[in-house]
């Protein structure tokens, strides 16, 4: 699973800052475009994919997505997602999406989904980069759709500062509580912070006072507090993979479908979109996916059979 960026046919000369463009259009007076992006706000890959309002919109392509993700000039852009087979190289499915991480999870979603009804085909695992590796999606993954991601997990607990970090402490599941390498006990209130998916274990304030470990623990702060996400026991399993050859497998196995849209730019020159809008640009991407399909496939039938071996009495 990946997603590459394909420049929409908007212009940044013509563009409305995010914050006076109003979504209560007449869908009646709008151009096709328009409509489309009107007819996605419900969409996991388009409007529901976040409720952060872009810096600027096009008028002539709402749905464009305004980014800075390839450390350049910013551009208008739309995702092109695709999910591969990685043994033979051909592309399952194809999805357009907003050209934002929330946006590449929920199309990757939708063709996992999607292959299942249309092919009876389920991948046994996944291979993906850390886009991927937010706690919902590996819970999505690991708890219902029992899939195996090979995905890094995001994970910020690290600490470089030469004091403890959460590896340092250990969990009890049972009674939900981390402990500490002094033997003492950080508990949880149970509200959750943040994204509404953080939970925080803290120590009490007495037990770090007298810690003889407080200098490689908590030296600025009167107590030591712990981050723990909703979804820990699936960022495990993650984590555990992450370790196995199997892993380093689909690690390199990945490459194919990046080398699928170094293809689709340098040889079938989609690096601009030439129609607007979600339709627009899920049409075009399609139509380059079929198009590297057909030259797969013409190539794995053409192959010849291998050779019988000999039989040497």
């Amino acid at each position: 699973m990946d997603a590459s960026l394909i420049v929409a046919d908007a212009n940044k000369q013509r563009s409305t800052p995010g914050s006076q463009w109003n979504r209560e259009l007449d869908a009646q007076a709008v151009s096709r475009a328009t409509k489309d992006y009107l007819a996605t706000l419900d969409d996991a890959a388009f409007g529901a994919a976040s409720d952060v309002r872009p810096k600027f919109v096009s008028p002539s392509d709402p749905a464009a997505q305004w980014t800075g993700a390839m450390r350049g000039p910013a551009f208008f852009a739309y995702s092109d997602n695709y999910l591969i087979d990685v043994k033979f190289g051909i592309i399952m499915d194809v999805e357009a999406s907003r050209a934002i991480r929330q946006a590449e999870v929920g199309a990757a979603k939708t063709m996992i989904e999607r292959t299942e009804q249309r092919f009876d085909l389920k991948p046994e695992r996944l291979a993906g980069d850390t886009a991927y590796g937010s706690g919902a999606n590996l819970n999505w993954l690991v708890n219902e759709a029992k899939i195996a991601p090979h995905i890094p997990v995001v994970d910020k607990s690290k600490r470089e500062d030469g004091t403890f970090s959460r590896e340092d402490f250990s969990f009890d599941q049972e009674q939900n509580v981390y402990i500490c390498p002094a033997g003492k006990v950080l508990t949880t209130t149970g509200r959750l912070f943040n994204d509404g998916e953080t939970l925080y274990y803290r120590a009490k304030t007495r037990d770090c006072r007298s810690c003889i470990l407080k200098a490689q623990c908590c030296p600025k702060l009167p107590l030591r507090r712990i981050q723990r996400s909703i979804y820990e026991q699936a960022r495990d399993v993650a984590r555990a993979l992450a370790k196995t050859e199997a892993f380093e497998r689909s690690r390199h196995d990945r490459k194919r479908v990046e080398m699928l849209f170094a293809h689709l730019k340098r040889i079938l020159r989609l690096g601009r979109l030439r129609l607007r809008g979600p339709r627009g640009a899920q049409f075009e991407f399609t139509l380059a996916a079929i198009a590297q399909n057909l030259r797969r496939l013409a190539k794995l039938v053409a192959r010849p059979p291998p050779l019988a071996a000999a039989c040497v009495a």
